[in-house]
């Protein structure tokens, strides 16, 4: 479903040089890296927002960057899911309101059973901006699990997170990709999270690694 061939990109220096996997439905990838190795780079080329300066990215088959903009847009919209370091949740609605707008835009319906488990049911009728940073960031995964996206790509999903926390809503992730035939690639610096993918990548020296 998702594959990367060949990527290189570089800004002041070189980041990474001839990457290239696949993913399937139901696989779960985590890239570790110290700061400044690209990590974030390249999510952002696997997830339709940065062109690669060398390579091509895949989905379904056909070429992500060669398609019209319209059909990219419509992509990321239906298809893919993306949880940033940032929450970007709009200020001046209620948490819920924020669902509201992903459901609409994605035809989707918003899962009360999963505000129950991501523990913000209770907090889903204040604005955002009375949140705490966890409740915040909660929000922003339920936002976009509310689109029932075919990929999630995910920087730093827990970072904001204690830790029982952070391991409910990784076992959220998982279940999600099973029931929905999904797929994650995640970015983060916890090893420990990053060990519960199905594929565990090290970003060093400018190539991905195995671990």
């Amino acid at each position: 479903m998702l594959e990367a061939s060949h990527l290189s990109h570089a800004f002041d220096y070189p980041l990474f040089n001839d990457i290239s996997f696949s993913l399937s439905p139901k696989e779960s990838m985590a890239i570790v890296g110290v700061s400044g190795s690209g990590k974030s780079t390249l999510l952002h080329i696997l997830a339709s927002m940065l062109v690669p300066q060398s390579g091509k990215v895949f989905w379904k088959g056909v070429d992500m960057y060669a398609q019209k903009s319209a059909a990219l847009l419509a992509m990321r919209r239906l298809e893919i899911g993306i949880i940033f370091q940032q929450h970007y949740l709009f200020k001046g609605f209620k948490a819920y309101e924020n669902l509201e707008v992903a459901a609409l835009l994605a035809h989707q319906s918003i899962d009360e059973a999963l505000l129950e488990r991501l523990g913000i049911a209770n907090v889903m009728g204040q604005k955002v901006t009375e949140l705490s940073g966890g409740q915040q960031q909660r929000v922003s995964i339920a936002r976009v699990l509310t689109k029932r996206p075919q990929i999630i790509f995910a920087d730093e999903p827990t970072g904001n997170l204690d830790e029982e926390t952070a391991n409910e809503v990784m076992q959220i992730l998982h279940d999600y990709l099973q029931s929905n035939n999904a797929m994650l690639v995640m970015v983060t610096h916890d090893k420990h999270l990053a060990q519960k993918c199905n594929r565990y990548y090290a970003l060093h020296q400018q190539q991905l690694i195995l671990l």
